[in-house]
């Protein structure tokens, strides 16, 4: 049977930043080979206008307890727009994916020093993996990586690709679909923010579904499936029987730390009543039979 995902104590500060912007939005969290933690996230020196002047990501290090993490520098500053890393660990190498699309890739031997590369995706529909990936690794080896994007229909799509290398990848299908009963249709995409958990024997998407107003910014909707290439089509006449949890979150991570403890992450830009306004906070969560 699902479990439930619940937050079960308040937001606390994981990382503010004070010399490379004004905030956090979408982050990506992982932990080196010495178990210490590193968060890479959007950020910007904007009053205004944040999306169009996010162009490099912030990184910070330190552990998920305690103190906030501390600011180290800033990566991927390329003069194009770079917006919700995610980085994963294979072999010696990290591997960071980002867009907005084109998607773009960098790796780096030890978190600080990054190198640009070109991902290749084979097969996509058009418009179908704009921005905001993760990646899973798949059991028994190769990856999966969920992007968010739109269908013909402009309704937000999250669309799931396979890659055995992480470099070249190939579009399997949506592995979400949206409809217009929801009443969110950006022309951007309103399925913000996809983070899948394996948790025994089922997926669970996370998703920020939301238009960038103020009443549904912090609006992540959990969805659950045995297989994790597909987890239905949403609309509004079927929410109460596909949706598992809604969460005050915005593009959140959840990470399970190395004492076993889950944590949920959240984000945003300023003016949007994040709960650490300007940075990521962290509360703690807990998985409760349906």
């Amino acid at each position: 049977m699902p479990r439930v995902p619940r937050i079960t104590g308040a937001w606390r500060p994981l990382f503010i930043p004070t010399r490379f912007g004004r905030y956090v939005n979408d982050h990506s969290l992982i932990r080196d080979a010495s178990g210490e933690w590193h968060l890479f996230g959007i950020t910007s020196h904007a009053e205004s206008d944040f999306s169009e002047c996010e162009r490099y990501f912030v990184h910070a290090a330190g552990t998920l307890s305690g103190e906030p993490m501390k600011e180290v520098q800033k990566v991927c500053d390329n003069g194009v727009r770079a917006w919700a890393p995610s980085v994963v660990r294979h072999g010696p190498r990290y591997y960071m994916h980002y867009g907005p699309s084109p998607m773009r890739m960098a790796t780096s031997l030890e978190l600080t020093h990054w190198m640009e590369h070109t991902p290749v995706i084979h097969g996509a529909p058009l418009d179908s993996c704009h921005r905001d990936a993760m990646v899973l690794p798949k059991p028994g080896g190769g990856w999966w990586m969920y992007l968010t994007g739109i269908d013909d229909n402009m309704n937000g799509v999250i669309s799931v690709l396979e890659s055995g290398d992480l470099v070249n990848w190939t579009f399997l299908r949506f592995a979400l679909r949206t409809t217009d009963s929801t009443g969110i249709k950006p022309p951007w995409g309103g399925t913000e923010s996809p983070y899948v958990v394996h948790r025994e024997g089922l997926y669970y998407l996370f998703i920020t579904f939301t238009d960038c107003k103020h009443h549904n910014y912090h609006n992540t909707l959990v969805f659950t499936s045995e297989d994790p290439t597909d987890f239905g089509t949403y609309s509004a006449e079927v929410h109460d029987h596909m949706v598992v949890a809604e969460l005050p979150a915005h593009a959140p991570e959840i990470i399970q730390d190395t004492d076993g403890r889950w944590y949920i992450t959240t984000c945003g830009w300023r003016g949007y009543q994040t709960p650490i306004e300007g940075g990521v906070g962290i509360a703690p969560l807990i998985w409760e039979p349906e």
